[in-house]
């Protein structure tokens, strides 16, 4: 079976060997939409026992973004009328279509550039075979909209080294290529120079070997180079406890100038993004540490409901999205927000919980 279908937003067609799927809103840095995720998720059934297809590549239109992220306009747009249903709608696509990524009894090859964020990272980070180029710029900035961590994205931090995933998670610090690979984001570094003879490679074996054949040593990562630090003071219980030994790291004058800076920024992190969800944030990616990514997901899907209904996440679309001011107006200071409210939000929801 051969299939080619375009919509505007994913450009899905069978190219020699290979299913490929390449988003198509290079305008809007590629964000994904709930139709989107439903479109890559029929392609995948749709090639799933075609002996035809031997692989799965996924790529993105434009040189600034694999994907920056969901399209969030609508459940904003949505969330202020008390509309949760669109948003639980479009979450339960999402992470249906994230699970089968993981899953996929084929090859899933990603090609991430420039932007990958949130939604992004849900997209191309469950595949078998993630592909970093030199632009590469990842995170998972939820905190910074007043939500946790989704997409499987703080299964994804649970499995990074040491404290590493709680550092990236509550400050949503961007990832190089590099870095990336060392956190368990990606899996090789290609240049991106190299990737239309790649793909072309793909298409025409349906051999994900030609990966290993294009491969290149990568710069060193910084975060590797930091693990003892992020260790150290990611370690803490609380974020309030974070923010208080950062804090003395960066006032002392006898550490190199180098590190103080780095504390400084995690700082200025921490004291911008919302309280509610970095403590949550801290809770669900320790919890995922013992979760499979099934499991993550409906923990993920709960927070985030949580954090629509009635923590920052509406505000912080609102600050950062819609009116850019910059400047949200969390629930709760830092030090501040109760054990309850965190609790609370990772409670089950019944028939309403999450189902794959």
């Amino acid at each position: 079976m051969v299939i080619e279908r375009q919509t505007g937003e994913i450009y899905v067609r069978q190219q020699g060997r290979a299913l490929r799927l390449t988003l198509t809103r290079p305008e809007s840095l590629n964000a994904l939409t709930a139709a989107m995720s439903l479109e890559v998720e029929q392609a995948l059934d749709a090639v799933r026992d075609d002996d035809t297809v031997a692989l799965v590549i996924v790529d993105a239109e434009g040189d600034k973004a694999f994907c920056a992220g969901g399209d969030i306009a609508d459940v904003y747009a949505e969330g202020v009328k008390g509309n949760f249903a669109f948003a639980q709608d479009f979450w339960t696509q999402e992470y249906r279509m994230n699970l089968k990524m993981s899953r996929y009894p084929k090859p899933v090859v990603s090609l991430l550039k420039g932007f990958t964020l949130g939604g992004g990272v849900g997209l191309g980070c469950h595949c078998s075979h993630r592909v970093a180029g030199a632009s590469l710029q990842l995170a998972m900035p939820e905190c910074g909209i007043g939500l946790v961590p989704d997409v499987g994205g703080s299964y994804l931090l649970s499995r990074a080294p040491g404290e590493l995933g709680i550092y990236l998670g509550l400050t949503g610090a961007r990832m190089s290529a590099a870095d990336a690979i060392h956190a368990g984001f990606a899996d090789t570094y290609v240049h991106e120079d190299s990737w239309s003879e790649l793909i072309d490679t793909l298409c025409n074996t349906g051999d994900v070997g030609a990966i290993d054949d294009h491969a290149e040593a990568s710069a060193a990562s910084h975060l590797k180079a930091q693990a003892s630090d992020i260790d150290t003071h990611f370690s803490m219980d609380s974020v309030n406890e974070i923010v208080a030994s950062l804090q003395g790291f960066a006032a002392d004058v006898a550490l190199e100038e180098q590190r103080r800076s780095w504390a400084e920024l995690a700082l200025k992190a921490l004291r911008r993004n919302s309280p509610m969800a970095m403590e949550a944030t801290a809770q669900v990616v320790r919890a995922a540490r013992d979760l499979d990514l099934e499991q993550t997901l409906k923990l993920e899907f709960r927070t985030s409901l949580a954090s629509l209904e009635r923590g920052d996440f509406l505000e912080g679309i609102r600050a950062q999205i819609i009116d850019r001011d910059r400047k949200p107006r969390w629930k709760y200071a830092l030090g501040e927000v109760p054990t309850s409210e965190v609790t609370a939000s990772f409670a089950p929801l019944g028939a309403a919980d999450w189902k794959p």
